[in-house]
């Protein structure tokens, strides 16, 4: 464990508030003339080489200035940082984006990934609610004409999923509407697991009394039901990763943007919700694609319809205090948003 006296501490503190400011390698003179006491620039040196040697900044190639190394961003991150006080104007600008009229949880979702990349210039990830509690609240078929069918599924938290099919002319109306029943009588009120577990055991030997060949509408029903019950995330400031991305290999950069379209990867990346603002940086991710970034995550808390998670995906050479305050800031004012959109559905 590293030890460091409380003038290194405020050494390094001083070289990354500097270098996430400019991106310019600080050097000791420039650092001994921002120091709260009276340090000579060659005390200063000194103390840089110590730190060097800990390996908490490192020396450029270009510059006789140091840099923090991520094992000092780390340490800093740790032990050091401060979240900044949020500003008025960017409260005023979360809450202002998130008083529109949403039809869905998803709208909100979304939305709040544009407002949190809008807000820092970098990609946020937004991730809805888990939905452990949500429960099928209703299944119908819609005609849409020329044999087409929308089948909608709407849980109980207001969520609606739906898909179009094709029926063919052997399926009558009044089929249909038996399973409808069927589906509704016996599956509405349960939790999207327990229904997702009825659609691969009991529900197929039921189906089957009313359609001949029933494969095709289970399928749809296990679709949009699938649909209803995944995890899903939302993506802001995609294009943002090209401004703050030190690669210029287009290679790594379709790959980085592949990683995004992936709910699995991206779950992976984004790692167990923690009531704690958690950071990470390069190596510490599970994916090497990320070695040169870092990443903000929080959870927000929904009350009883769960807890949902966003991100904030930078370089390393991120302002953390700003970073860490505004994300701490967003998820509280998101978590209300969502508790006054499902207070009607509580009713």
């Amino acid at each position: 464990m590293i030890t460091l006296t409380d003038r290194q501490n405020m050494i390094l503190k001083a070289i990354v508030r500097d270098y996430t400011s400019s991106g310019v390698p600080v050097g000791s003179k420039a650092l001994a003339a921002q120091l709260p006491m009276h340090v000579s620039s060659a005390t200063v040196r000194n103390e840089m080489a110590a730190l060097e040697e800990l390996g908490l900044i490192a020396k450029t190639h270009s510059s006789s200035g140091r840099i923090p190394s991520v094992k000092g961003y780390r340490y800093y991150v740790d032990h050091l940082v401060q979240p900044d006080p949020i500003k008025a104007n960017d409260i005023d600008i979360i809450k202002s984006s998130l008083e529109g009229q949403f039809l869905k949880i998803d709208e909100i979702i979304e939305t709040s990934a544009k407002i949190l990349s809008n807000l820092t210039s970098y990609t946020a990830f937004s991730l809805k609610p888990e939905h452990k509690q949500s429960r099928l609240s209703g299944f119908r078929l819609v005609p849409l004409g020329k044999r087409q069918v929308m089948a909608v599924l709407v849980t109980d938290n207001g969520d609606a999923e739906s898909q179009t099919f094709n029926i063919t002319t052997k399926i009558t109306g009044d089929q249909l509407e038996a399973v409808v029943r069927l589906i509704n009588d016996q599956l509405v009120g349960k939790p999207l697991d327990e229904v997702l577990s009825a659609l691969k055991s009991e529900i197929p030997m039921q189906v089957v009394n009313y359609l001949q060949q029933p494969e095709g509408f289970l399928k749809v029903f296990g679709d949009v039901l699938t649909k209803a019950a995944q995890e899903r995330f939302y993506v802001g400031g995609r294009l943002n990763l090209l401004n703050f991305s030190d690669s210029n290999d287009v290679d790594e950069l379709k790959s980085l943007y592949t990683l995004m379209d992936h709910s699995d990867d991206m779950a992976d990346v984004l790692g167990q919700p923690s009531d704690h603002i958690q950071v990470k940086i390069g190596s510490e991710m599970t994916n090497d694609i990320l070695k040169d970034y870092s990443l903000i995550t929080a959870t927000y808390d929904a009350g009883d319809h769960g807890k949902g998670v966003i991100a904030l995906l930078g370089p390393t050479r991120m302002p953390y205090s700003r970073m860490i305050g505004l994300v701490g800031a967003f998820r509280q004012e998101l978590a209300q948003r969502l508790i006054d959109y499902y207070r009607y559905f509580d009713q």
